[in-house]
Parts: structure tokens; sequence; C-alpha cells
């Protein structure tokens, strides 16, 4: 599949995980490749505790408003991010339906997060909301003159870890379920017809090809599919090892062949780092096939990067991984 039509196969994609499996790190490299198609790409972080901003090389963190983590060049479009979070959200709305005093008094007084947990599922709905409004902009709606000029082709969501996950992506529902009318139920409808149109929302989850990642992302998957309805992209294996040839070979006799003397120790240094080796990649081979056959969509493997830290370099080995894990899906017609 050329990776253009994967990016626009919908509008948002709510990319997912345990925590710890790359979903940052997954969620930048699908904003790059995507910029690369060419698409106005826009990264929303909704945790506020992410890194965005340093694998793009950037130095500080995200806030409500939009700043350039990747300008357009030559090779592609521009990447755009911003923070979502509840406080700020429903300030907002509550300017957008004609309630500027009264937001003014609860950002003085502190009672925002007082007002956000009045209802189980608010804060959430509210960031939903949000999404939903940045998403619909490229439809024609109506929307603050100050994002005019700022819209997206494709709104790359990094959610909360995946246990939280499903309870943010529930919360539409639940606010369907506890409220019959009103301005709260007209926004929780909206969202909730936004997650189940596969051509404006789906999700990307990302695991390690590890047990307990693997065994967490199976059932948030069908956690997802039964309670929201929302659609499954392809799942991203991170942090799988590139094979080695010659694993097997003993160090002694390769050293003799080629004629390289070993000090004392190094042959079986190299044994155990060669045994290690072939043991993760047969672990990770067994948890990669565990993972299709308990859930049968298509994998994006991406590779384990050998590195303390990741950066621009890496993010950029990373969306080229990515395009070409892409380009292996099939056609849709």
């Amino acid at each position: 599949m050329d990776q253009r039509a994967f990016c626009t196969s919908t509008r948002v994609l709510i990319v997912a995980g345990k925590g710890g499996v790359g979903k940052t790190t997954v969620s930048a490299a699908l904003a790059l490749m995507a910029s690369r198609a060419g698409l106005r790409t826009l990264l929303v972080e909704i945790e506020g505790r992410s890194g965005l901003s340093g694998l793009f090389g950037l130095a500080g963190p995200l806030d409500y408003h939009e700043v350039v983590l990747h300008p357009a060049t030559h090779h592609g479009n521009e990447v755009r991010a911003r923070t979502l979070t509840p406080d700020d959200a429903l300030v907002e709305y509550l300017d957008d339906h004609g309630m500027r005093r009264i937001s003014k008094r609860l950002s003085r007084t502190g009672m925002i997060d007082v007002v956000a947990t009045a209802v189980p599922g608010i804060k959430d709905i509210l960031v939903l909301g949000k999404v939903k409004q940045l998403e619909r902009a490229g439809f024609g709606e109506k929307i603050d003159p100050e994002e005019q000029g700022h819209l997206a082709d494709l709104i790359v969501v990094d959610a909360p870890a995946a246990g939280h996950a499903v309870t943010f992506l529930e919360s539409a529902q639940g606010l369907l379920d506890a409220v019959r009318v009103g301005p709260i139920r007209t926004q929780a409808q909206e969202v909730a017809e936004m997650l189940r149109d596969p051509d404006r929302t789906q999700v990307i989850l990302v695991s390690l090809p590890e047990e307990t990642p693997v065994n967490e992302l199976i059932e948030t998957a069908y956690a997802l599919e039964d309670r929201v309805g929302i659609k499954l992209a392809p799942v991203v294996v991170n942090g799988v090892y590139p094979p080695l040839e010659g694993l097997d070979i003993d160090p002694r006799a390769a050293a003799k062949q080629d004629g390289v003397r070993l000090r004392a120790g190094e042959a079986e240094a190299l044994r155990a780092a060669a045994g290690f080796r072939s043991q993760r990649q047969d672990l990770q081979a067994d948890q990669i096939g565990r993972l299709a056959d308990a859930l049968p969509l298509p994998q994006l493997h991406l590779p384990f990067i050998f590195s303390d830290r990741l950066g621009p370099t890496e993010l950029d080995a990373l969306a080229a991984a990515l395009a070409a894990a892409v380009a292996t899906l099939p056609k849709v017609a």
C-alpha cells in the first residue's frame, strides 16, 4: 500500500498502547511519514508528558497552542503539534458558548477541575470534542478564525496508555447513557459518531514483542471493538530486533578462518552475546506469531533502535521503516 493512501484512509489516527511500548515514538513516526507523503499533519498530545518535542529536536513541553515541530521542505509537508487538556478545552468551550466571563472566573478561582469532574467522563469528552472540532474543520465546518490557517489533513492523537485509552474512548457512550438532553449530550453524540466512522477515526495499537504487552494489546483491541465500535488499523510491533545470521557459528573457528587472534575470554563473551541475541530473536518471533494468531490484523514492524536516546536522526529512521512496512500491506480496492 502507498503510504499516502494509508495516511488518507482516515482523518484521525489514535495511537494507543501499554505504557513503555513506544506509543509516543510511533505517533511521531506516523506524523513524519504522513508529512513526507505531502499531508499537513497535526500531532495531538493528551497527557502532556510525552516528550514529543525532544523527538523532533526541540526543547520544552508542548502547550495548548500549536507549534511547528517539523517545517515543510521539498521532502514533505510540515508537522505541527499541541497538547489538549480538559481545563483548556473547558475554558474554550465556555468561551464558544458565550460564557467568557464564567470561564475567566473559573480560571482565577481554580474551580475548573471541580466542574470538569462533576460528571464522570466529562474531562475526556472535552478533549475528544476538541479533536472532533479540529477534524471537522477539514470538512468546512466554521471554526475559530485563529484555527483557519492551521487545518490538518491528518490528526495523529498520542492517546493515554492502554488501560485509560479504553475509558477515554468510551466516555462518549457513557455520557450518552447518563445525559439525556443539553449541549453535553450533543457533544457526546457528535464524538461518538466520529469514533464509529472509519473514514474519520481509526485506532493504531502499539506493542513490544513481549508477553505482557501483547496480552494487553489483544485485550484492548477486543474491548475497543466491542465497547466503542471503533475500527482498528494495522497494529505496530515496536522494538523488533533485526535478524542476524551466523549466530550459531563458533567464535574460535570463525576467528581462525579469518586470521583473527582472540584474547582470553573474548570467545566466551562472543558466544554468550550470540546466545542472548538468538534467544531474544526466538522469543520475539514467538510473541509476534502469538499476536497474529490471536488478532487477525496486519502488523507493521519497527526495528529496535540501539541508542540511549531518541532524537531526529532516530525518528527519521523509524519513519522510513514505517513507510517500508506500510508498503508491504495489500492495496485497498
